[in-house]
């Protein structure tokens, strides 16, 4: 049987890439297939993650044997078949191929083929130009500012006013905190 997934970036618009490839074949050779589709360098530590519908991330399948907190299996590429871990169309799956940015290719299994076995994985259509595979160091420094400026959407609220915080970030407690404390109390 033969898995067909489709690869997308969230940083290149028009980037697609379509690997299939033969279900009894390792993560390892999907990792190959994916790396050898966008002419990435092999040397690189990366992971699968099989994800939820929502994109939420579940078991990990790493390149090499890493020490993990997580609830979940120690599974390594090299070891583990696809279809001990994937079974449905439609399955969503992550390939973080830069671990020090969290940034990934967005996979789904598009199509199982039936009947149709293949030796080596292909990339059967492959359009746009790959994310650069490394940030240059600005950019790597300018990422988390992104994530963390508030302006008039904080929370989907616009409504929401930055000045209305004071110094703390608590806004205006209108309380007298001398209440707090009675007579009694010793420091």
């Amino acid at each position: 049987m033969l898995f067909k997934f489709t690869l997308l970036s969230d940083e290149v618009d028009n980037f697609v890439r379509v690997i299939k490839v033969d279900s009894e074949a390792t993560f390892l050779d999907l990792h190959n297939a994916i790396l050898e589709s966008v002419n990435y360098e092999k040397n690189q530590l990366t992971s699968f993650y099989i994800c939820s519908d929502d994109w939420e991330k579940g078991q990990e399948v790493t390149l090499i044997e890493m020490e993990s907190s997580s609830e979940y299996d120690n599974l390594v590429m090299e070891d583990t078949k696809l279809e001990e871990l994937i079974s449905d169309e439609k399955q969503k799956l992550l390939y973080v191929y830069d671990l020090i940015s969290d940034r990934a290719f967005f996979m789904e299994l598009s199509e199982i083929i039936p009947g149709k076995t293949l030796d080596k994985p292909v990339c059967a259509s492959a359009k746009g130009e790959a994310p650069q595979q490394f940030l240059s160091d600005d950019a790597v420094m300018a990422g988390p500012a992104k994530a963390t400026a508030i302006d008039e959407n904080f929370y989907g609220d616009e409504d929401f006013d930055v000045d209305e915080l004071d110094e703390e970030g608590f806004g205006d407690m209108n309380f007298d905190d001398s209440s707090l404390f009675t007579d009694d109390t010793k420091f």
